[in-house]
């Protein structure tokens, strides 16, 4: 299984149970959406669509504990579109998260 994080796999265990596949499948859907995210932050050229990408982003990550995400997505909120610091900073956090092919 892959590792994301304490907070995160407690989140995903807790809603998968003792399904494995589920949790992979949980995790995926994550990895994903939180992907998606920061694609939109990547292409937002203004002040609303920036906001909205990023409300939903720190959304999915709190929904998972995932603080560290969290932190950077009110890093995003605070800051201006298209900061290339924060972007920066997203990228690694998500590929940090993404599992690795099994």
């Amino acid at each position: 299984m892959a590792y994301l994080g304490d907070a995160i796999d407690a989140a995903l265990a807790a809603a998968a149970g003792d399904d494995p596949a589920l949790f992979r499948e949980l995790a995926q859907a994550f990895v994903e959406s939180a992907n998606a995210y920061l694609d939109l932050l990547e292409r937002a050229r203004c002040d609303g669509n920036w906001l909205v990408a990023a409300q939903r982003l720190k959304s999915l990550a709190a929904s998972f504990h995932a603080a560290e995400l969290v932190a950077l997505a009110e890093d995003a909120l605070a800051g201006a579109p298209g900061d290339p610091v924060v972007l920066r900073r997203l990228r690694q956090q998500l590929a940090a998260l993404t599992p690795a092919s099994e």
